[in-house]
Parts: C-alpha cells; sequence; structure tokens
C-alpha cells in the first residue's frame, strides 16, 4: 500500500518547556490543498515552524512523515532537500545577497547537483512572468525594501524553482491587501498548475485566502488540537461565526 505523501501523527510540541500542540494528526495526498485555520495563539505558527525543524520548537511526541519516511529528528536543511518547502509568514530580507544568488545555492542543494546561472534565469524569467513580478527583482538583495506583496510573491516564485513535494504556506495572506492577495492566490495555482502532484498546507486565520485556494480539506486548530475538519464551508462557517464554538 503507498503510504500517503505526508502524515503528521500525534504530534506534540513543547516551547521552553510549555506543551503548544497537544496531538496534531493530519495527512496531506499528493495534489491535495489543506487549510489549517484556528484563532491567534492556537499553535499554527508554531506547526509550521516544528514541521521544518524550527530549533525553538521541541517535538516531546508523535511523528512527521514524509513520502513513508520519518524525518521528526532530520535538521531543517535536509527535511528541505527532501522536498519540504516553507513560506514564511515575515520572510527575512539579507543584505549582499541577490534573489538570483539565493535561488542558484537554493536550487543547488535541493537537486544535489550544480545549477548554472544560465538554468536559473531561463526559470526566473519564466515564473516571474507568471508571477507578475518586475524581472529587476533578479538583481536585488533578497527581500531588501520589498514590500510585503513583493516578499510574499518571492516566496511562491522560491516554491516554483525548488519544486518540493510539500508547500507549508504559513499565513501568506498576512498583511497582504485584497489585490496582493489575489497575486499570490493565482501564483500559487499556477505552481499547482506546473506540478499537479504538489501537496500544500495553507495556514491562515482568515476565509479570503481560501477563496484563491479553494481547499480539499479545511482543519480547525484551537489550543493545540484540531477540533474540526471538513470542506471548505467549513471555512464559511468560521468567516460567520468565529471560533467560538469550538473553544
Amino acid at each position: 500500500m503507498t503510504p500517503p505523501l505526508f502524515e503528521v501523527d500525534n504530534l506534540h510540541v513543547a516551547v521552553e518547556g510549555t506543551e503548544i500542540l497537544k496531538g496534531v494528526n493530519l495527512v496531506v495526498d499528493a495534489g491535495e490543498v489543506h487549510a489549517l485555520m484556528g484563532p491567534n495563539g492556537a499553535g499554527k505558527s508554531t506547526l509550521a515552524g516544528a514541521l521544518l525543524g524550527h530549533p525553538a520548537y521541541e517535538v516531546t511526541r508523535g511523528s512527521i512523515v514524509l513520502r513513508g519516511e520519518d524525518v521528526t529528528g532530520w535538521p531543517t536543511d535536509v527535511r528541505a532537500k527532501a522536498g519540504l518547502f516553507l513560506a514564511f509568514q515575515y520572510p527575512e530580507a539579507i543584505d549582499g545577497v541577490s534573489v538570483t544568488q539565493f535561488l542558484r545555492q537554493a536550487m543547488a542543494a535541493r537537486k544535489g547537483t550544480e545549477v548554472s546561472v544560465l538554468e536559473v534565469r531561463v526559470l526566473m524569467t519564466e515564473w516571474m512572468e507568471r508571477l507578475g513580478m518586475d524581472s529587476s527583482f533578479a538583481s536585488r538583495h533578497l527581500n531588501q525594501g520589498f514590500s510585503g506583496g513583493e516578499k510574499k510573491r518571492n516566496e511562491i516564485l522560491q516554491m516554483a524553482l525548488l519544486e518540493p513535494l510539500v508547500a507549508v504556506l504559513d499565513e501568506t495572506d498576512s498583511g497582504l491587501d485584497i489585490d496582493a492577495l489575489r497575486v499570490v492566490g493565482r501564483g500559487v495555482r499556477a505552481v499547482r498548475q506546473a506540478r499537479p502532484e504538489l501537496g500544500v498546507l495553507a495556514i491562515t486565520h482568515y476565509e479570503r485566502l481560501l477563496t484563491e485556494l479553494v481547499p480539499d480539506v479545511v482543519h480547525i486548530l484551537v489550543d493545540g488540537r484540531i477540533v474540526a475538519n471538513g470542506g471548505p464551508e467549513l471555512a464559511g462557517k468560521v468567516e460567520s461565526e468565529g471560533y467560538e464554538v469550538w473553544r
């Protein structure tokens, strides 16, 4: 029997000795979009960080499994090379490193082989056009002076070129106006069209992102536990009623 693409099994995570996640379970199969919603303090960003091995988040119980392999103890860079990708809520700026340089090094690490500047530039040009990004982005320093929308589009550009198996989008809609949100949503859809087997876990507060990325499954996270699962209509219920019914 073929294992799921990505599985989180009974995941417990602590931060400085305080348990934040209290037994999270979810399964993302190839080509599926899952949405994780929840109020502030529910543990959404803790989950995102734990999935990619952030050292601040201690897994005390449970497992993270990618294509049948338990990656719970793997360092962040090894998880990324294996095909896990995280789009940050607040992407960091790195002065002195151009977008092209960054992507060339990241692609080489992901592929396990050298990548030519020409190959990177060809792919970047194609995807920047699809994402509505100005060609000057290629030579700008990573996220330096970028607007919120530009940073998020740059995250989607990285996702397109690195070709992950699973993409975790940590509140990609945070700080975006409706126009920028639509651009990001279209960008994620374009990546999925190019790679239909990609699994996506989109973490968000609001239904508005999910009008752009129609999810197969919606999970509600409250107080470190998934308390409800359903289809897109569940996001609509959150929008109209809030999270009080699950507290």
